[in-house]
């Protein structure tokens, strides 16, 4: 089934210039990107889109973390999208995530972790619609998906 997720390569991977390492893995599994940018994340956006963490310690740590240098936000669609791209990104402590995961292989700290990915396919639509309008997601068709995935 298609489904479509949100990612954000957060501060420290935009930071560090991960971006395109990023991008590349998940363009190269096969995901189809459907919106991308580059984006200052402002501090009611990132209150809303940790809500869930409001009453946690951490909450005010990562609403500054995630406002204290440009992100990438970035849709993308394929079979099983929203387990596929939070597999690919590893456990949250870059510690204990495997090799070959983007944080296995780039990251240092969980409270940098380079990426976030929704967590289900209701928070993900809830997610891009936070960071996207309807009219800044392309619908396009890549040349040989046939070879990606079976149609729906």
């Amino acid at each position: 089934m298609t489904e479509r997720t949100l990612v954000l390569i957060k501060p420290d991977g935009v930071q560090r210039g991960l971006v395109g390492a990023v991008i590349g893995r998940f363009e190269r599994r096969g995901l189809h990107l459907v919106g991308l940018k580059l984006l200052r994340v402002d501090r009611l956006v990132a209150e809303r889109h940790y809500a869930e963490h409001r009453e946690r310690p951490f909450f005010a740590a990562v609403v500054d973390f995630i406002t204290s240098s440009p992100v990438v936000a970035m849709a993308w669609e394929g079979p099983g999208a929203v387990g596929l791209v939070r597999t690919m990104m590893g456990a949250t402590n870059p510690a204990t995530a495997a090799p070959g995961t983007i944080r296995g292989d780039f990251g240092v700290d969980v409270g940098q972790n380079l990426v976030h990915g929704s967590d289900g396919v209701a928070r993900a639509a809830e997610e891009v619609a936070l960071f996207f309008r309807p009219e800044e997601l392309v619908t396009w068709e890549r040349a040989g998906q046939e070879w990606v995935a079976p149609a729906d």
